[in-house]
């Protein structure tokens, strides 16, 4: 099996996305304005994310035998996406998920988990060796938990690094289905934070640092990252970088593609995380998901431009 840097494991989804002037409240309809599918789900949004940065990465994720699959499929071969650990399913079909952007750039998501929910811990054992030859392992939790700490465990095994952005939330019984111990970097949002430590984001970083982490990153949107590790500095700001932005939906899959990639090409901590801030950002200047994620030319060319 051939070596990559990088190894996500999570899910793939066909986004529907739906342009609206305001999200609606409660029991409301709105009129949209613009609709567009998109190729999406957290794990390869973040796989293409990681591609982007140049480099090498395969996807453990599972898909329908249907044309959306095939879509997606396809989507991974033009991207450059080691397929080795994709598994096709007639069992069920690609998932899905519904988007409404709002013109200010927020967003509201509604997934249909469908072929992800199937990925199995026997589908990681099928592809262990895959793991154990990467620098980096990602993963996100919108495929099973077990199969996510089954990963999590391979890769510790195998001297891996491990990276999951815990999305979506499971709560703070999250530790009872992921050892904390078994995550190097945990990358939630405020909300996420607040959901696994109860704990308000300011101190969920030390709080899950205290539970086994390594580090944590907390992401908080334009007011940057909290940054909080076992190690070096006991906690530091990662600031946000301005731009104008029109659609929220794909930026911290970005981040965590651009941090992964930083982490597996042996960039320190640092200039890792200011590589994903950047890459984040740019991510809120283009609608989409996956049309969203930035290159590394791009990124490169960003941070040159910044102070």
């Amino acid at each position: 099996m051939s070596r990559v840097d990088v190894v996500v494991v999570g899910s793939a989804n066909v986004d529907h996305v739906v342009q609206v002037s305001r999200l609606p409240s409660l029991g409301e309809t709105v009129a949209g304005n613009r609709y567009f599918t998109a190729p999406g789900g957290k794990g390869l949004n973040q796989a293409v994310a990681v591609a982007r940065q140049d480099a090498s990465v395969a996807l453990i994720a599972c898909l329908g035998t249907d044309e959306a699959g095939d879509q997606l499929a396809r989507v991974l071969e033009g991207e450059g996406i080691h397929a080795g650990g994709l598994r096709r399913t007639s069992q069920s079909p690609t998932g899905l998920a519904f988007i409404a952007v709002a013109a200010s750039g927020a967003n509201t998501v509604v997934v249909a988990p469908l072929a992800n929910a199937t990925l199995t811990p026997e589908d990681i054992d099928a592809a262990a060796g895959l793991i154990a030859g990467a620098r980096v392992l990602l993963a996100q939790l919108e495929v099973p938990a077990a199969t996510v700490a089954r990963a999590l465990q391979v890769a510790r095994d195998a001297g891996v690094t491990t990276v999951l952005n815990p999305a979506p939330a499971p709560g703070p019984a999250w530790g009872q289905a992921i050892a904390p111990g078994l995550v190097d970097v945990l990358v939630p949002n405020e909300t996420e934070a607040t959901e696994l430590s109860g704990v308000g984001a300011e101190d969920a970083g030390a709080a899950l640092v205290a539970e086994g982490c390594g580090t944590v990153v907390v992401t908080i949107g334009e007011g940057g990252a909290l940054v909080t590790s076992r190690s070096g500095p006991s906690s530091w700001l990662v600031p946000a970088f301005a731009v104008s932005s029109v659609d929220g939906t794909g930026a911290g899959d970005a981040f965590c593609g651009a941090l992964a990639a930083g982490l597996a090409a042996g960039e320190p901590m640092t200039a890792a995380l200011r590589r994903a801030a950047a890459a984040g950002a740019l991510a809120t200047t283009a609608m989409g998901a996956v049309p969203s994620l930035p290159s590394a030319a791009a990124v490169g060319s960003f941070l040159a431009r910044s102070p």
